[in-house]
């Protein structure tokens, strides 16, 4: 019984004196599909806004997305430098760009980025996230909804996420395939369903919008959260260390 009892003894000095984890931070970058909104534009809600409530006290997620903003934007405006400046050591930056840079419409000249750009833009995050000894992860651009005639989901970034594996192969970066996985998804609702996760509202549906909204871009609630748990599968099938922070509830008795 003596021996049990020292070898419990044992396990729980050694484990008493295992450092804590460290904090970091995971800051998003990217555009309207990832970005912060205001309540009172409920239910249009970006993934990254119920991604930050799946991790442990040890990480703080600081979503810097904004809307309308590609690489070239987030970059001019100023966005990126306060976050390069501030990383820490094992801090992550998760990026997610493409829907405004491909974005070649008159009405958007000044936000659209060529190909070429766009991976130097990529490139620029990833080499200035490492010179902080802090990890980027590039991510592709989540799909919109748009299913053919045959109720078949149709790529709808196709140049861009091709950009970002470019870049993930010369950079030897973790890319997770949003663009892919969520296209998975909305096969797996298909042309009728897919419209719950996105915000196609029908006319006095919701108080917020009594004119209703037909967007294939942009999030509910419900769409939002199932691309956060999308990119939080990726990161688990990774194995990357940000893995181990994602919580977990204790059992219940």
């Amino acid at each position: 019984m003596k021996k049990y009892l020292y070898a419990a003894a044992l396990f729980l000095g050694v484990f008493a004196f295992m450092p804590a984890k460290k904090k970091i931070k995971v800051y998003l970058i990217g555009d309207s599909t990832m970005c912060e909104y205001d309540s009172s534009r409920a239910p249009l809600t970006g993934w990254g806004m119920p991604f930050k409530y799946f991790f442990d006290s040890t990480v703080k997620v600081d979503n810097r997305a904004r809307g309308g903003r590609s690489t070239r934007t987030f970059i001019s405006e100023n966005r990126w430098q306060p976050i390069a400046d501030s990383l820490q050591e094992g801090d992550y930056v998760l990026m997610q760009f493409g829907h405004n840079d491909e974005a070649k419409e008159e009405i958007y000249k000044d936000r659209y980025t060529p190909v070429p750009d766009y991976k130097t833009n990529l490139i620029k995050f990833i080499t200035e996230t490492r010179a902080k000894n802090a990890n980027p992860v590039l991510i592709t651009p989540v799909t919109r909804m748009r299913f053919d005639k045959d109720g078949k989901i149709e790529e709808t970034h196709k140049e861009y996420s091709a950009a970002v594996w470019e870049v993930a192969k010369q950079t030897n970066t973790p890319v997770i395939d949003l663009d892919a996985k969520s296209r998975d998804l909305l096969q797996q609702f298909g042309p009728v369903n897919s419209k719950l996760l996105f915000m196609q509202l029908d006319s006095l549906e919701h108080p917020g919008y009594p004119n209703g909204q037909k967007d294939n871009t942009h999030f509910t609630e419900f769409g939002a959260r199932r691309m956060a748990e999308i990119v939080l599968k990726e990161i688990r099938n990774l194995k990357l260390e940000l893995a181990e922070r994602i919580y977990i509830p204790p059992a219940k008795k």
